[in-house]
C-alpha cells in the first residue's frame, strides 16, 4: 500500500469512528491569468495529501460504510487536449497508478456522486471554502433528497473534513521530513548563493533571480511563497517583496525565501550585509537576535508549549532593546515591565513560529484541540511537528531610537523538527553566524 493509500485508510477509519459518511476533496480549479494564459498549476495541499494526483478537474470522494471505498473523478483521456497540455492519466490509469478502488471521468460527478451520498450517515466537507463548491454540493444534496418518498436519505449531519486532515498534517512521516530536508538543502544553498554573489550596486532583483535559479536547477517545482529581498529601510517592511531598490555600501539586505519541492515548502530568512561586513550597530543588533533564536531554538522540543519558543525569544530580545537603548529604561522600566506592556513590540511585532508543511502556514491548530473549554491553552508540541524559528528587530526612524540603528531590519528563521530530545533544524546548512557570513563573502 503506498502511502496515499494508507493516508486514505487512516482518514476512513477516522470518518468510521464518527458514524461513517462520505467525503468530498477536490483539487484546486486553474486559474487564468490574462487572454488565454493560465497562471502556473498548483494542485490543493489536501487533495494531493491523499492522491499524489496532480492533475486539475479532479475529485477524491471517500466513503466510510459497510464497504469503504476511495474514489477518483478525473480528467477523461483526450488525446487532442494532450497535444497541447501533455499526457493526462484518465480514470482507468489513474486508478492503477494511485491504488484507488474506482475512478470515473469527472464529467460522471454530478451523476455519479448524489448516488454514493444517497443513505450516507454524514457529509464531510469543507463548507463555505469555496462558493462555486458549495452550490455543487447543495445540488447533490438536493437530487438526494428528492428521493424521499423512495425511502433514500440524504445525509444527516456535516462535518469539517478539514478537522480530520489537518491533525495528520500536522505530524510529518518519514517521507515527508526527507522531503522538507532536500527542500531546505536546497533553500539553504540558494541563500548562500545570493551571499556570496551580493554587492554594492545590484538591485534586489539580481538577488531574486539568484535564488530563483538555485532552486530550479536542484529540482524545485516553485518558490514556496513570493520571495523577500529587501535592502536598507525595506528590510523593515515585514512582507516587502523583491524590488527594484539598489544595494548600498553599509546596507543590510535581509532575503526570506525558500522552495517548495514535491509540494512541500521550506521557509529561510538571512540577512547580511551588501558590503561583506557588518557594521557595529548591525553587528549589534543581529547578535541580539541570533542570542535569540538559540535561546527559542532551545525551547522547541516535545512536551513544550507552542508558544515557549516565542517567550524565551522575547526575552532577549527586550533585554537587548534596553541595553542597546531602543528602549529607554527610564521610560519603559524593568525588563519584567516590558515584556508585561508590550512595548518590545515597537521594533518585535510577530511571533517567533508557525508551522510548516505542505504550505508555507501549514494547518493545524495552535492551541490544544482536545481541551473543551472556552479559554483553549496553547498546545504541546509533539515528535514529528516542523515548525519556524523566526526572531526579528526592525529598527524605523523615531524619535528616541539611537540614529546608529535606523532602517536596520533583521530577521533570522529556521525550520525545525520537533523531536522527543529537541529539535533537528532542517536549514542548518544556511549560513547564520556572523563570522559564517563575513567569511562566505570573502571568499
Amino acid at each position: 500500500m503506498n502511502v496515499y493509500a494508507k493516508r486514505r485508510a487512516a482518514v476512513l477509519k477516522k470518518m468510521q469512528a464518527q458514524g461513517g459518511g462520505v467525503a468530498i476533496i477536490h483539487t484546486a480549479p486553474e486559474v487564468m491569468r490574462n487572454a488565454d494564459a493560465d497562471y502556473p498549476y498548483r494542485h490543493d495541499s489536501y487533495f494531493y495529501y491523499l492522491t499524489g494526483f496532480t492533475e486539475p478537474e479532479a475529485t477524491l470522494v471517500l466513503v466510510a460504510g459497510a464497504n469503504e471505498q476511495s474514489i477518483l473523478f478525473c480528467r477523461d483521456k483526450n488525446p487532442e487536449r494532450e497535444i497541447w497540455d501533455g499526457y493526462r492519466f484518465g480514470p482507468a490509469a489513474a486508478k492503477e497508478q494511485f491504488g484507488f478502488d474506482a475512478a470515473h471521468a469527472i464529467d460522471s460527478i454530478d451523476t455519479v456522486l448524489p448516488q454514493l451520498m444517497a443513505n450516507a450517515a454524514a457529509l464531510f466537507y469543507a463548507l463555505a471554502s469555496d462558493p462555486r463548491l458549495d452550490a455543487r454540493i447543495q445540488g447533490w444534496l438536493n437530487t438526494v433528497r428528492s428521493q424521499v418518498r423512495a425511502g433514500v436519505s440524504a445525509p444527516a449531519a456535516v462535518f469539517d473534513r478539514r478537522v480530520i486532515l489537518n491533525e495528520m498534517r500536522l505530524i510529518k512521516d518519514a517521507d515527508e521530513i526527507a522531503i522538507m530536508q532536500r527542500a531546505a538543502d536546497i533553500s539553504a544553498e540558494a541563500h548562500a548563493r545570493a551571499m556570496r554573489l551580493a554587492r554594492p550596486g545590484l538591485r534586489e532583483y539580481h538577488l531574486e533571480a539568484e535564488l530563483l535559479h538555485e532552486f530550479r536547477s536542484h529540482g524545485s517545482q516553485y518558490p514556496a511563497y513570493g520571495s523577500i529581498v529587501a535592502t536598507g529601510a525595506n528590510a523593515c517592511v515585514l512582507h516587502y517583496r523583491a524590488g527594484d531598490a539598489e544595494l548600498r555600501d553599509g546596507d543590510l539586505v535581509l532575503i526570506d525565501a525558500g522552495c517548495e519541492l514535491d509540494s512541500y515548502a521550506s521557509d529561510i530568512t538571512r540577512a547580511f550585509p551588501a558590503n561583506g561586513k557588518f557594521s557595529g550597530a548591525q553587528k549589534t543588533l543581529y547578535e541580539i537576535v541570533l542570542a535569540s533564536q538559540y535561546a527559542a531554538i532551545d525551547a522547541t522540543k516535545a512536551g513544550m508549549l507552542f508558544t515557549d519558543g516565542h517567550d524565551a525569544a522575547v526575552k532577549i530580545l527586550a533585554q537587548g532593546m534596553l541595553d542597546t537603548g531602543l528602549l529607554d529604561k527610564n521610560k519603559v522600566g524593568t525588563l519584567d515591565d516590558v515584556i508585561a506592556n508590550g512595548d518590545f513590540r515597537q521594533f518585535y511585532m510577530h511571533r517567533t513560529g508557525h508551522w510548516l508543511g505542505m504550505d508555507v502556514h501549514d494547518v493545524g491548530e495552535y492551541r490544544d484541540p482536545d481541551y473543551a473549554g472556552a479559554d483553549k491553552p496553547w498546545r504541546k508540541l509533539q515528535s514529528g511537528m516542523v515548525v519556524t524559528v523566526e526572531p526579528g528587530i526592525y529598527v524605523r526612524p523615531a524619535a528616541g531610537v539611537p540614529e546608529a540603528f535606523w532602517n536596520i531590519g533583521i530577521r533570522i528563521e529556521d525550520d525545525a523538527l520537533v523531536t522527543n530530545e529537541g529539535c533537528v533544524i532542517l536549514s542548518r546548512k544556511a549560513p547564520k553566524t556572523v563570522a559564517e557570513i563575513e567569511t562566505l563573502m570573502r571568499g
